[in-house]
């Protein structure tokens, strides 16, 4: 009697304390009844809390970020493995970055319930997929917590601001790493090599009827069979999977300030983004844009449910992922040609059955202009024109290898930083490479995330001798990294090294010429060119602009000159083409 009663008494104890456990995994929007978003300190508490009650659960510490404070990774994996290395071999790789905008929090509280109940029994824990989180990726942004500057949203109560802690915006840092923070995401990156990636954020450019939009990484920049999986397979079965659940989904609406119904783009995400920096590694990725003007708790289990929905996806597919993605890498690796820009093709569209509000311009009472006006009371589905087909807009020759001279270390340390194979050169030798010469480009007069980027980048390309010096470096384009090689070092590329200002010395001569001085030499110069004179008597005669300029003659003549310095305009990075 005394031993049934033992056993009752232990039996009672155990269902108490795993109750009890249950509720303290509570999570602060849960206890706000969805109207609260958990600070940075809390959500890491929480995560550290799972990790000690539940051995499918590792908190990792990583680098710092510029807020002082470090990123973690948060692995679930129902096996207890948590070398990376080991877990790809036989299983898929989900990561999810949340909090890259702070005052978009959605998955950050979506995520921890996500863990919880997998770990808890409430959702089927996956066979085939093991997932990895980045908590709250803009530390920084989460600190500095109010209750005003997302000027539009509904909820939650207070939120971390969009600037980081040095007021960058982290989804513009990918590939010029500015911060602390982008620096340790790419060691994350490396390290995890996921498979699927999924990026929460929250958007407002128009008003409808969806809590949830995805922006999936465009299709057409994927390439090939892996592009085409993810447009035709990954996608379809998501907004099926959520339509199933009573969550309709859209693609993103990408207008501001327009009506969606006169249709609108895919997003175009640049390496800039975190999905456009995934794509260079083939990981199909997608944001996730809840609408703001929805209630949080609303939008948090919108979130909720479509990471289900994707866990559930790649449970489905898991051979077919791998095997795509196999494929991509060899079929990028073939190519000899690269697609640097894009545009819309204007002659592949889809039709959408978009559920939104009527809208219509009316007089504003404030600045008398017309503004847009949604009527909620007047919902609709239309057919409306979506463009999610991009065609080729710069392509590349694909070169054998890049040679870098040592001195450009801050270039050479991000090629490290993510991985990129290189060797040094072991003696001086001369190279014959090809060489581009920077004949034009524009510069934005405003400043955007701590750059004056350039655009339009206009080449000359010439096959010439090169010296290099013992210690610069030969980086083969035939490895791992090849997209995100081209992407940064060929300098027409929207989000290259050269675009976003690495290479600004070169654009400024460093020698120069005293007028008084080179008058003399400019007309001993003319006198034994006869050729060179006639050109500058030409450009004299039809360049009115030209003629008027007394120092621009004289600089015409400099520039053709023995003095004209060769570093000019003269890109540092050469291609080995042969």
């Amino acid at each position: 009697m005394n031993r049934i009663f033992s056993i009752l008494l232990v039996f009672l104890i155990s269902i108490n304390l795993l109750a009890q456990s249950k509720k303290d995994f509570n999570t602060v929007f849960e206890k706000s009844n969805g109207t609260e978003t958990a600070t940075y300190q809390q959500t890491i508490s929480y995560y550290q809390k799972l990790a000690n009650t539940y051995p499918e659960i590792n908190i990792q510490t990583m680098g710092l970020t510029d807020s002082g404070e470090p990123l973690h990774v948060v692995t679930l994996n129902p096996d207890k493995e948590f070398d990376f290395d080991a877990v790809r071999t036989n299983k898929r790789i989900l990561l999810i970055n949340n909090g890259i905008h702070p005052g978009e929090s959605d998955g950050v509280d979506a995520t921890m319930m996500l863990y919880r109940d997998l770990v808890q029994g409430k959702i089927n824990m996956p066979k085939h997929t093991v997932l990895a989180t980045i908590p709250i990726y803009n530390v920084g942004g989460s600190l500095n917590r109010n209750s005003g500057t997302r000027a539009n949203q509904n909820g939650p109560m207070e939120y971390g601001f969009r600037g980081n802690a040095r007021n960058y915006d982290l989804n513009r840092d990918f590939i010029k790493c500015d911060t602390k923070n982008a620096k340790t995401f790419a060691q994350i990156f490396h390290l995890v090599k996921p498979d699927v990636f999924i990026d929460n954020h929250v958007s407002n450019g128009a008003d409808y009827q969806y809590t949830l939009t995805h922006l999936f990484t465009q299709h057409n920049k994927l390439g090939g069979s892996l592009g085409n999986y993810l447009h035709s397979e990954i996608m379809p079965q998501l907004e099926n999977k959520l339509t199933k659940k009573d969550w309709d989904i859209t693609p993103y609406v990408n207008v501001f300030n327009q009506i969606p119904e006169k249709g609108f783009s895919q997003f175009m995400d640049y390496p800039r983004y975190s999905t456009g920096y995934t794509t260079l590694w083939n990981t199909l990725g997608m944001m996730v844009e809840t609408h703001m003007l929805k209630p949080y708790k609303q939008r948090v289990e919108g979130t909720y449910e479509l990471m289900i929905s994707m866990i559930e996806i790649i449970e489905e597919n898991h051979d077919a992922i791998k095997v795509n993605r196999q494929l991509s890498f060899m079929k990028f690796q073939a190519n000899n040609s690269y697609t640097l820009d894009w545009e819309i093709d204007e002659n592949q569209t889809s039709i959408l059955q978009f559920k939104g509000f009527e809208g219509e311009f009316i007089e504003s009472e404030i600045t008398g202009s017309q503004r847009l006006k949604y009527d909620r009371n007047k919902p609709f589905t239309k057919e409306v024109v979506y463009k999610n087909h991009f065609k080729p807009k710069i392509e590349v020759t694909v070169p054998r290898g890049y040679i870098i001279p040592q001195g450009w270390h801050n270039v050479i340390d991000l090629l490290k930083l993510n991985k990129i194979e290189m060797k040094r050169i072991e003696s001086d030798t001369t190279i014959v490479v090809e060489s581009y010469k920077i004949s034009n480009y524009e510069t934005r007069k405003n400043a955007y995330e701590g750059h004056y980027p350039h655009y339009n980048t206009q080449l000359i390309p010439t096959t010439e001798e090169v010296a290099f010096r013992k210690g610069d470096y030969y980086i083969s384009t035939h490895q791992y990294g090849k997209r995100y090689l081209l992407e940064t070092l060929e300098p027409q590329a929207p989000d290259s090294f050269f675009n976003w200002n690495f290479f600004d010395t070169i654009l400024q001569q460093k020698e120069g010429f005293s007028p008084y001085v080179f008058e003399d030499e400019a007309l001993d110069i003319l006198n034994k060119n006869l050729e060179l004179k006639t050109e500058f008597n030409k450009k004299k005669e039809t360049d009115s602009e030209f003629a008027n300029n007394w120092y621009a003659q004289l600089n015409w003549i400099f520039e053709r000159s023995e003095h004209y310095e060769k570093a000019h305009l003269q890109y540092p990075i050469y291609r080995i083409i042969n």
